[in-house]
């Protein structure tokens, strides 16, 4: 990450120690390695160990602010087997192992830290590195269980139109058309030809790309205008119209030092002014950058190193239009003491920003936050992989939807930043089924009707075969009804699943024809008795639903036996069954006046359907299964057809009931 680090900048010249410490005070940790590499690679004698742990130490330090985390992590390890004195190498050696994404030794790193570094002595930088470190190690512990876990939905791509052999990052949308996209770039475009001691690359300017008519992106160019010079200029935001754009701009100073501030630039058709200083404190020490400004243009988010934050680089906002006595930090659950950055309002209760104090996979990550319904909390999370990774990953925008564009230095050996789109696929979440008859024949041209309680309502006409298909949402419940002329309707409830992950789910939906009998499967009574079992109860409630369902269906319950035992008794027997089903109905709510038993003993042998006859293809479709048939039967064959016969039945007598 770049431009985040630049916070002080100024020049250096030679290879001495002393020359090493005024560059890195000066913040430019480029030219300050270099010499530190030198000093360090000179001290060779047995009695310069000491100094060489020291100086491994500080060029570890320059290491890390250039993002170059393997070497960062080499140099802390070489000051700690020279032994040098301070525990925070231990700490710095944790961060950057994290950082390379050696999870396991940047916990060992950490705990050898806080051995070292209770914080017992109370000392406010004690305890900021105390906690940063703990934080550190629930960040690391998270990377190690999520590779037992899938990552996050999001797909992240490089986006290599934009990207240079140098650093490109900090994308952000001109406005909410998205057909135009700003960044930094630190390419060999830019406007300055020196090289910032910093980074050692030429310094930032600010590039932007633009859609054709066919919505594909064009190659970057430098934006036209007063706004790119020999400072560094980059991370920009806009107003809402796209009118002003808020930057920040870095301009180096031969005498003094000088700190990064927050300019305007204002647009006049392609073509941006001059910037002009956007004031927030009145004092030439105090770092603000990183301008975001709010979704409805009234604040303008910034990161500060100004006095009266959580330690490191702090959020703060204030009124773009009222100034004066607006300034606020955005508090303990944004800020930490770690450095929070690159912030980015995406509506008054979302909120998005890149930190390494809140645990992550190491270095930046993005965290969301969001504001709770009374507006005085913000609950954060990581965004998890593969947003994020083990390196410094910031600086988000968001276009349609879910999707957008952020910049990391993953991959990337120089530590070099560079431009990633992602998006977050709309979840293929469903539910598809039949609608069948009785006999589970298709019934073509059915309506299957589907209402959620977000809202939606679908509807839909069976095919053919009678299946159908729809589109859910994730945690919604639905109450689906289908229905065809000819049969009742009937009723399902359904409740997809919170899970981020596409779904199928099937459903079939059973329709009772009206002009012909219906057999109830699972209807049971105890032998020669007309007392219903206990596992009946589901095909009964099933019966139930379906009365209430279709209110104005009247039905005739009919009960039939096998050939065993005597007319007289088969009829009673059937008779004493059809008025168990029906009191149990009434029981369950259901009118006695819409209910009719009938026994019919065996006087109505069954015809074998389709259905049957695929359950038992030893019985041909069409037959009827008549004492007689059966009679002439292999004893095996006699008792299918015996429990074929003995069923229940029910039979629509009218659907007008209670109409007149």
């Amino acid at each position: 990450m770049v431009v985040g680090a630049i916070f002080f900048l100024t020049g250096c010249k030679s290879a001495k120690l002393a020359d090493a410490e005024e560059a890195y005070a000066r913040g430019e940790f480029f030219d300050a390695q270099k010499i530190y590499k030198k000093v360090y690679n000179s001290l060779t004698k047995r009695e310069d160990r000491p100094l060489r742990g020291e100086v491994a130490y500080k060029l570890g330090l320059c290491y890390e602010k250039l993002n170059m985390s393997p070497r960062a992590s080499a140099a802390f390890q070489n000051s700690i087997r020279f032994e040098y004195p301070d525990s925070m190498a231990y700490f710095y050696l944790g961060k950057n192992l994290q950082a390379e994404g050696k999870y396991s030794q940047a916990i060992k790193a950490y705990e050898d830290f806080l051995a070292f570094n209770p914080g017992e002595d109370g000392k406010p930088a004690a305890l900021n590195y105390k906690a940063l470190a703990n934080e550190g190690i629930l960040g690391c512990n998270m990377a190690i269980a999520s590779k037992e876990k899938p990552k996050t939905r999001y797909i992240v791509r490089n986006m290599k139109l934009f990207n240079s052999s140098r650093a490109d990052y900090a994308p952000m949308f001109l406005d909410k058309t998205g057909d135009q996209i700003y960044f930094t770039s630190t390419n060999e475009k830019v406007t300055g030809e020196n090289k910032s001691e910093v980074t050692g690359m030429k310094r930032g300017d600010i590039f932007f790309a633009k859609k054709n008519e066919r919505g594909q992106w064009q190659r970057p160019e430098a934006v036209e205008g007063e706004l790119n010079s020999d400072a560094d200029e980059g991370i920009v935001s806009f107003s809402p119209d796209g009118q002003v754009m808020y930057l920040t701009r870095a301009s180096k100073s031969e005498t003094s030092h000088s700190t990064v501030e927050i300019y305007t630039s204002r647009r006049s058709d392609a073509s941006w002014s001059a910037p002009e200083k956007f004031v927030i404190v009145n004092d030439s020490v105090t770092a603000t950058g990183h301008p975001a400004v709010s979704a409805d243009g009234k604040y303008l988010y910034f990161t500060s190193d100004m006095p009266g934050g959580y330690g490191g680089l702090d959020i703060w906002r204030i009124d773009i239009n009222d100034r004066v006595g607006t300034l606020k930090n955005m508090g303990p659950q944004i800020n930490t003491p770690g450095d929070e950055m690159f912030p980015y309002s995406r509506t008054d209760s979302l909120f998005y920003f890149a930190s390494n104090g809140h645990p992550g996979f190491g270095g930046l990550d993005i965290f969301r936050a969001k504001l709770n319904t009374t507006g005085d909390y913000w609950s954060v999370e990581n965004m998890g992989l593969p947003i994020n990774s083990a390196a410094d990953d910031f600086g988000i925008t968001f276009g349609v939807g879910e999707s957008g564009y952020f910049s990391s230095n993953r991959g990337d050996a120089r530590g070099y930043d560079h431009i990633y789109s992602f998006e977050l696929p709309d979840l293929k979440i469903t539910i598809s089924g039949y609608v069948l008859d009785k006999d589970e024949e298709p019934v073509a041209g059915a309506i299957i009707r589907i209402v959620g309680d977000d809202g939606s309502n679908q509807r839909e006409i069976a095919r053919d075969d009678g299946s159908f298909k729809f589109n859910l949402g994730r945690g919604v419940k639905y109450v689906m009804k289908a229905g065809a002329p000819g049969y009742l309707n009937v009723k399902q409830e359904f409740e997809s699943d919170i899970a981020e992950e596409d779904a199928d789910y099937g459903i079939d939906f059973i329709l009772a024809a009206i002009n012909k009998p219906q057999v109830v499967e699972n209807i049971f009574y105890d032998f020669d008795k007309a007392t219903l079992r206990p596992e009946s109860k589901e095909a009964l409630d099933e019966i139930v639903a379906m009365l209430n369902e279709n209110p104005h269906v009247s039905i005739e319950m009919g009960s039939h036996t096998d050939r065993k035992g005597s007319d007289e008794y088969n009829m009673a027997l059937s008779e004493r069954r059809a008025q168990s089903v029906i009191d149990y109905l009434v029981d369950a709510g259901i009118s006695p006046e819409r209910l009719s038993p009938k026994g019919y003993g065996e006087s109505v042998p069954k015809t074998v359907t389709k259905r049957i006859n695929r359950d038992y293809p030893q019985f041909e479709e069409g037959t009827v299964l008549s004492e007689e048939f059966i009679e002439s039967l292999s004893e095996e064959d006699q008792e299918a057809a015996d429990q074929i016969n003995r069923r229940t039945e029910f039979q629509v007598l009218s659907i007008e009931f209670g109409l007149f």
